[in-house]
């Protein structure tokens, strides 16, 4: 699926507000890429990493840490949304971040944006973007985000 191509402040205000922006293409979690963010990052915890001891879990297999999955907004967003006509894009911060579900190793997740706001900011704009990220099988989204994106003139 192509992302939706946004050219510039007017472009950014003809987005429609609390409407889906699109989706990602699906992307597979392994367990890979789990022992590389617990390396980046740390985080060791057995739920993540020990696939042995996490079978006899109470997730029955080791499962992505929450903040990996939050850790695919800039690759996923960009699938959504692409955004040209400003100098630069910075990544401003998260107002909320939920995790309401495990993501099990091997799980393939993909991530849905809603734009809420629009604010003038200076040089340029603030973007707040609700991604919401889903385990295919699961009832529950694995993460909900509300995420801060400035783009600068």
């Amino acid at each position: 699926m192509a992302p939706v191509v946004v050219d510039g402040v007017e472009g950014v205000r003809s987005l429609p507000i609390g409407e889906l922006l699109g989706r990602s293409e699906p992307i597979e979690i392994t367990q890979d890429a789990v022992d590389m963010f617990a390396d980046a990052t740390g985080d060791h915890q057995w739920i993540h990493v020990d696939v042995e001891r996490a079978k006899n879990g109470p997730f029955g297999g080791p499962i992505a840490h929450g903040y990996l999955t939050l850790s695919l907004v800039p690759r996923l967003l960009p699938e959504i949304v692409e955004f040209t006509g400003f100098a630069l894009t910075v990544n401003y911060g998260c107002e909320k971040v939920r995790f309401p579900s495990p993501v099990p190793v091997g799980s393939v997740v993909q991530a849905a944006a809603v734009l809420d706001e629009v604010t003038e900011v200076k040089g340029g704009l603030q973007l707040a973007i609700t991604m919401t990220f889903t385990a295919e099988g699961s009832a529950k989204p694995a993460c909900v985000a509300t995420i801060l994106v400035r783009q600068l003139v």
